[in-house]
């Protein structure tokens, strides 16, 4: 049997497309490890899979000048060497990564190793992981058209994201026992979420706006760990993360508002789910979802509110009309027919693999 090792790390959006992948290995004949950090979301997620988890020290290089970008440069050097001795343990015949600081010395351990390895870039254009992973890497695969000019032309392939089967066949019926109705409720349901780690903006906003809200609709709110408010009202919940009943609440979802992460987008794109999209903004990220929310706008396949132009009264008029104009949006998904990313990137693999 073949080995692979899968690395990604830091949020669920680095973990999931490497979770969608894991049915097509196993069923190529693929016995799977898992590198991640220490304590990041990655390991329990994975752990619940089911699959081999092997923590590393991790850091991250920053953008700006943080005495933490010289402390770091030990972490991750040590990283490095946790990657070489686990990497000679298992032997694998590839690496697949989706990104996320962890990956970097995985991804250098292997080069090291002589081990074949591929990374996947979800976001229109490369994270600073990524571009320090790329020059050690055989194969970059992209979902956008775009990133292709962003990364060397010998490696790109166009592939898309690797979608979670599962997330596709969730039951509406099943995601409604999240609101314990003993009443029948007609009201069209809204989904908030802010990605794994939460978004403190949209959950103030969200609350602000809920008196309103709930006259029109009810409200699902996945608000990040460490983010419940305590708030209860017929016709509100709110978790931290989804893992399990993610797939049913997706599948009852009406319409959803949203950070502007590549998976994120590309799943609620292949579930025809209009949404309305306030991507992280420039002074708290590189931009990369300001990119992916334009383009998918630009499409047609989605509502843009910058988060700096959000307020109760603009979020809820944005709600209303992406709820009122539904049935276009969910047109132009099902144009678009987007592919599951899943049968593309194992075509990669086995290729790789087998030269």
């Amino acid at each position: 049997m073949k080995k692979i090792i899968l690395t990604g790390g830091g949020s669920a959006g680095h973990v999931a497309p490497n979770l969608a992948l894991i049915p097509s290995l196993k069923a190529a004949g693929f016995d799977i490890y898992y590198i991640g950090s220490h304590n990041g979301i990655e390991r329990g997620l994975v752990e619940a899979a089911g699959i081999p988890y092997f923590g590393i020290s991790s850091g991250k290089l920053r953008r700006y000048k943080s005495i933490k970008n010289v402390t770091d440069i030990f972490r991750i050097s040590k990283g490095l060497l946790d990657a070489i001795r686990i990497i000679r343990k298992i032997k694998p015949d590839i690496v697949f990564s989706k990104g996320g600081f962890v990956v970097v010395p995985v991804i250098a351990a292997a080069r090291l190793l002589r081990i074949k390895s591929i990374i996947h870039e979800s976001d229109m254009t490369p994270g600073l992981a990524n571009k320090l992973a790329m020059p050690f890497a055989v194969k970059i695969c992209v979902s956008f058209p775009e990133t292709l000019t962003h990364v060397p032309k010998s490696k790109g392939i166009l592939t898309g994201t690797p979608l979670r089967e599962a997330l596709l066949n969730g039951n509406p019926k099943s995601g409604m026992e999240v609101f314990n109705e003993k009443t029948p409720d007609v009201r069209p349901i809204l989904l908030v979420t802010g990605g794994s780690q939460g978004a403190n903006a949209i959950n103030t906003c969200i609350r602000d706006a809920l008196p309103e809200l709930l006259k029109q609709f009810r409200v699902v709110h996945l608000c990040g760990k460490g983010n419940l408010s305590g708030i209860q009202q017929p016709g509100y919940v709110e978790f931290e993360y989804l893992n399990e009943k993610m797939a049913d609440v997706l599948a009852m979802a009406d319409i959803v508002v949203s950070r502007a992460g590549a998976n994120t987008l590309f799943e609620l794109a292949a579930l025809g789910k209009p949404s309305l999209l306030i991507p992280l903004p420039a002074s708290s990220s590189r931009g990369d979802q300001i990119l992916n929310a334009a383009s998918f706008a630009k499409q047609g396949l989605s509502m843009v509110l910058p988060e700096n132009d959000m307020t109760p009264e603009r979020l809820l008029q944005d709600i209303t009309l992406l709820y009122e104009n539904r049935q276009q949006f969910y047109a132009k998904m099902k144009a678009q027919n987007m592919t599951n990313g899943v049968e593309n990137i194992m075509e990669v693999i086995m290729d790789v693999t087998s030269t």
